[in-house]
C-alpha cells in the first residue's frame, strides 16, 4: 500500500474542512425564515439598554438575531420595524377568565399580553384530575397562553375538608394528594384567597404543609392574603414569608388598604426586603389603579357568608349586620367609594343606588344585593403608596383583570404602564418597565423560553412605538381595548396587526417543566 505523505496529508484535511464550511454556509445561506422583523429597537425584557438589529422567526421560535443590519437571509414575510420598539410579549402574572368561554382573550393581546397566569385568589377549575381540564383547553387552543395554577379553596372543597377549621389528617393528606397530581399535570403552583370562604378557615400549619408539597415541586405559592388593611397587612405578609421557608413566595396584588404616603410603602418592602436577606424568595405583582376589584362579599362579615344560612342571619342577627355594614363602609371611604361592578346595579356607585332607593346604603347591601349578588370596584388606595411599590425591583405587573370584569385595570393595565408611568410620569425607564412585564415574570413563574429576545426562545413579541400606546378603558367605560400596538405575536404567528385581529388562535396551554 502506498504510503501518503504527511504534508499531503494535511493538505486533504484542510480542504475537507474547507468543504465542510463552504457547504455550512451554503446550507445557512439557502435557509429561507418565515418572519424577519427588520431594523427593530430591541428591548430585551433583561432590563439592558435597547440595541438595532434584524430578527429571524422560525416556527414559533426567534431563530437568529442579526446586529448587523446590512446583513438579509431569504424570508417569506419582512415587517418594516423602523423606528418601533421590539419587546418580549408581555406576562400577566394574576389574570382571571376562562378559556373554555373566551379563548380569544382580546383584552389581553390589545394590550401588548400573550401569557396569562390563571388560578388565582384560591379558586381553579373544579376537577379532581386538573388534566381533564388542562386537555379540553388544549383542544380549544386559546389566542394566550395561558400558564396554570391550582387553588387551594378548590382543593378543600375537592378534599372533603371544605369549611372546617381544622381539616382531619385524611383531608389534609388527600389536599396534599390533589396539589401533587396538579403539579404534575404541569401547573406551576398554589395559589391562596385568604379573604374568601373556604380558604379563610386555614391555619398556619395547613398552609405550610400544602407550602411543602409546592416546593418539593419546584412551584410558586401566590397569595391573596389574608387581610391587605394598613393595620392588618404586615401580619398577613409575615404569614406567608412562613410558607417561604418551603416554597417561593408571591404576593399577589400588592397593595395597602387606607395606608398612604411613600414612608408606609419603604416599610412594606423592608419586610420583605428583610426576608430575602434570610434566604426566603419572596416577590409580588401589582396593579396600577387606586381601586380594587373583587366580590361584594369582601364587605360583609365572615358569619354571614357561607357555609352560613344568609336569610337565617337577616332572621336572627339584623341589627347586628346593619351596624357591620355602616361601619365597614364608612371605614371604606363611605358609599361613595365602592363602584357596583356587575349585577342590576353596575356603574352605579353604593351612594347613588342608596339614593335613588331611599334607604341607608347597608340596608342596599342587605336587602337588594346581598353577600353574592354582585362584584364591585373599591376606592380604597394611595396613589403616591402604591407608585413607590410599583418602582421596587422585586415586583412585577398583573391586571387581576378579566374579559368580563367591570374595571379598567382588565383592558387597560399594560398600556397605562408605558403611557403613564414610562412616557408621562417617566417614574420607570421603558426597558425596566418591559423587564416587570417579562423577564421577571417569567423568571418568577418558571417559563422555559419565554419572556426574553433571544436566539432558540419562543416568539412571543410586539412591535409598538410607546408615544402611541393609549389606555382607553375609564371605571365608567371599562371594557374598551387599548390602543398602540402596532403588531403582536403569538408563538411566531402574527395575531394583531394595527386593528386587525387573526381569526386563528395560537396560544398553549404551558406546562412546568415542558
Amino acid at each position: 500500500m502506498k504510503k501518503i505523505h504527511p504534508f499531503t496529508c494535511k493538505l486533504l484535511v484542510l480542504f475537507s474542512l474547507t468543504a465542510s464550511f463552504v457547504a455550512c454556509r451554503q446550507q445557512q445561506q439557502e435557509i429561507t425564515y418565515d418572519i424577519l422583523i427588520k431594523s427593530a429597537t430591541i428591548v430585551d425584557g433583561t432590563g439592558a439598554a435597547g440595541y438595532q438589529a434584524n430578527v429571524y422567526l422560525a416556527g414559533d421560535s426567534i431563530a437568529l438575531i442579526e446586529k448587523d443590519t446590512s446583513i438579509i437571509h431569504s424570508t417569506a414575510k419582512e415587517i418594516n420595524a423602523a423606528g418601533l420598539m421590539l419587546t418580549p410579549g408581555f406576562i400577566d402574572t394574576h389574570a382571571h377568565g376562562d378559556p373554555l368561554k373566551t379563548p380569544e382573550f382580546k383584552n389581553f393581546l390589545a394590550m401588548g399580553v400573550t401569557t396569562i397566569c390563571l388560578g388565582q385568589d384560591g379558586f381553579s377549575p373544579n376537577h379532581k384530575n386538573l388534566q381533564v381540564w388542562i386537555d379540553s383547553v388544549n383542544q380549544v387552543q386559546p389566542a394566550v397562553n395561558v400558564a396554570q395554577f391550582v387553588g387551594h379553596n378548590t382543593l378543600r372543597l375537592l378534599s372533603g375538608a371544605g369549611y372546617d377549621t381544622v381539616p382531619s389528617e385524611a383531608n389534609l393528606a388527600n389536599m396534599e394528594k390533589l396539589l401533587t397530581q396538579a403539579m404534575q399535570a404541569g401547573c406551576y403552583g398554589l395559589t391562596t384567597g385568604l379573604e374568601y370562604t373556604p380558604g379563610l378557615y386555614a391555619g398556619s400549619s395547613e398552609l405550610n404543609r400544602l407550602a411543602k408539597v409546592v416546593g418539593a415541586n419546584k412551584g410558586l405559592v401566590m397569595s391573596h392574603m389574608r387581610n391587605e388593611d394598613d393595620a392588618f397587612v404586615e401580619g398577613s405578609i409575615r404569614e406567608l414569608l412562613e410558607q417561604g421557608k418551603y416554597s417561593p413566595v408571591h404576593v399577589s396584588h400588592i397593595k395597602v388598604v387606607y395606608g398612604k404616603g411613600k414612608e408606609r410603602a419603604a416599610r412594606i418592602l423592608q419586610l420583605l426586603d428583610s426576608a430575602r436577606a434570610k434566604g426566603i424568595k419572596v416577590t409580588a405583582d401589582i396593579y396600577p389603579y387606586s381601586a380594587s376589584y373583587t366580590s361584594i362579599s369582601i364587605l360583609f362579615p365572615e358569619w354571614a357568608q357561607e357555609p352560613n344560612n344568609y336569610q337565617q342571619v337577616l332572621k336572627t342577627r339584623r341589627a347586628e349586620l346593619d351596624k357591620f355594614l355602616h361601619d365597614k363602609i364608612t371605614k371604606r371611604n363611605g358609599p361613595e367609594a365602592t363602584l357596583i361592578g356587575s349585577g342590576p346595579y353596575k356603574g352605579k356607585t353604593l351612594a347613588q343606588i342608596a339614593q335613588e332607593k331611599n334607604k341607608p346604603f347597608q340596608q342596599v347591601l342587605m336587602d337588594d344585593i346581598g353577600p353574592y349578588g354582585a362584584s364591585g370596584a373599591y376606592f380604597v388606595m394611595n396613589d403616591e403608596l402604591q407608585e413607590a411599590l410599583l418602582s421596587d425591583s422585586h415586583v412585577m405587573v398583573c391586571t387581576d383583570g378579566s374579559p368580563s370584569m367591570h374595571h379598567p385595570r382588565s383592558y387597560g393595565t399594560f398600556a397605562k404602564i408605558i403611557q403613564t408611568y414610562v412616557t408621562d410620569k417617566k417614574l420607570l425607564p421603558l426597558e425596566e418597565a418591559v423587564w416587570k412585564m417579562s423577564g421577571l415574570p417569567a423568571k418568577t413563574i418558571g417559563l422555559q423560553k419565554r419572556g426574553l429576545i433571544k436566539q432558540g426562545y419562543k416568539a412571543d413579541l410586539l412591535l409598538f412605538n410607546p408615544s402611541e400606546i393609549k389606555e382607553m378603558a375609564t371605571y365608567e367605560e371599562p371594557r374598551q381595548l387599548a390602543a398602540g400596538f402596532r403588531y403582536v405575536l403569538v408563538n411566531g404567528k402574527v395575531v394583531k396587526e394595527a386593528g386587525n385581529y387573526s381569526q386563528s388562535r395560537k396560544g398553549k396551554l404551558l406546562r412546568k417543566g415542558d
